[in-house]
């Protein structure tokens, strides 16, 4: 672990600051030789040994910069040595090691290929005009050698770390996408639900708040009626906006979970015709074919299908009856909802965001797999809202692209 950390630091260092420190760490393991007294016999080292010995160390501090020209550099300095002066020797070449590595982890192909065969080609004069020692021979390449892998397995870690750098800022960029797609998904449904429960709740409180007046003063019982309608239509609004924030909600600040209910279904729509045939066109529900258990998912988009239409029904239509009929098949469910009314022509005071409505319709029949259509009825009178849901489920997604829905149903 502290070998990483260091490394890491090293990466993040400033790249002169860690080369010049490489270079005076050398010039220290250098300088032992002349610290140290020469045997009996031999000269004394001389400034001018140290000096050629610090001038084959000094090309180091631009080792990452021009790798080749340093290690042609050091080899120079260092016969130069060898040829001209009888200074100390060194244990180990240091500079000439340090120059091949670098150039073994940054160079391309052929230059490092071909700084790593003149190398090798002058270890052997090298040695000749050393010592003539097999052993020195065989202990010079096995060194340089460790010294040229060492470079190519930095520059695979090295490479190797980028990629993951690389991909997980990818992963993290698509994480941080794929969150506000869905983000955007959710914030696309509370605004489906909520014009859904507002829209039909409001424009039974405005007909029945329209017809109230006049009932004051012809039939007072038909006013309290009105009075009643609009309240129950209140609460029934208040109890679903209730019900979907508390699914939003994690809590409120006591800790305790938020009450939760279940959407409503197919089981609902008797209820809801009635409540509409109580305060504006009679509306009658037919089922035909063999109705099947549906997802709950399933059924609250055909309730919320059948009560868009019938609140433009109500808004919109000027209508006296309405049809809604749900027709099972082997493979599909047919939702249909046909007025008697005036057609599509919305009136003068809905026109600010008219359509909202019946494009949710559609996106709600889309995300089943389904179609929606919305026209004048069969004969071209009224307005008919058609919507087409496969009963047969569609084929399992691979396991890693499953939503938490699809995974909780």
């Amino acid at each position: 672990m502290a070998v990483e950390r260091l490394a890491a630091r090293l990466r993040t260092a400033n790249g002169w600051a860690v080369d010049i420190g490489l270079a005076l760490l050398v010039q220290a393991a250098m300088s032992i030789p002349f610290v140290v007294a020469r045997p009996a016999g031999l000269p004394q080292a001389t400034w001018a040994d140290y000096g050629l010995t610090s001038l084959s160390v000094l090309p180091l501090v631009w080792r990452r910069r021009a790798p080749v020209t340093v290690t042609l550099a050091v080899l120079v300095a260092g016969a130069t040595y060898k040829l001209t002066l009888d200074g100390p020797g060194q244990p180990l070449p240091y500079p000439g090691l340090i120059a091949l590595y670098t150039v073994a982890a940054l160079c391309p192909a052929r230059r490092r290929i071909g700084v790593a065969a003149l190398v090798a080609v002058l270890i052997v004069p090298s040695v000749a005009l050393n010592t003539q020692d097999a052993k020195e021979l065989l202990f010079s390449f096995f060194v340089f050698g460790a010294a040229y892998a060492l470079g190519r397995l930095t520059h695979v870690r090295q490479a190797y770390t980028v990629a993951v750098e690389e991909r997980a800022a990818y992963l993290e960029r698509a994480n941080r996408s794929e969150a506000e797609r869905a983000a955007a998904r959710e914030r696309a449904r509370i605004a489906r639900e909520t014009h859904d429960i507002l829209s039909h709740a409001v424009s039974i409180m405005i007909v029945q708040a329209e017809a109230g007046p006049p009932a004051v003063r012809a039939a007072p019982e038909r006013a309290e009626a009105a009075f009643v309608a609009i309240s129950d239509a209140g609460r029934d609004a208040m109890a679903q906006l209730r019900r979907m924030l508390g699914v939003l909600r994690e809590g409120d600040t006591t800790g305790t979970a938020a009450p939760r209910a279940p959407q409503p279904g197919v089981a609902e729509l008797p209820a809801l015709t009635e409540r509409v045939s109580s305060s504006g066109p009679s509306v009658s529900y037919t089922v035909t074919g063999a109705p099947c258990p549906l997802s709950p998912d399933t059924g609250a988009t055909v309730y919320r299908i059948v009560q868009e239409a019938l609140t433009n029904t109500v808004r919109h239509a000027g209508a006296s009856t309405a049809l809604v009929h749900l027709a099972y098949g082997e493979r599909e469910l047919t939702v249909t909802v046909l007025d008697d009314g005036h057609g599509a022509e919305p009136s003068a005071d809905s026109a600010p965001g008219q359509g909202h409505g019946l494009i949710g319709v559609r996106e709600r029949a889309a995300a089943h797999g389904g179609t929606a259509s919305t026209g004048p009825g069969p004969d071209g009178r009224g307005f008919e809202v058609r919507a087409v849901l496969p009963l047969t489920p569609r084929p399992p997604l691979p396991r890693q692209v499953l939503s938490r829905r699809e995974v909780g149903s």
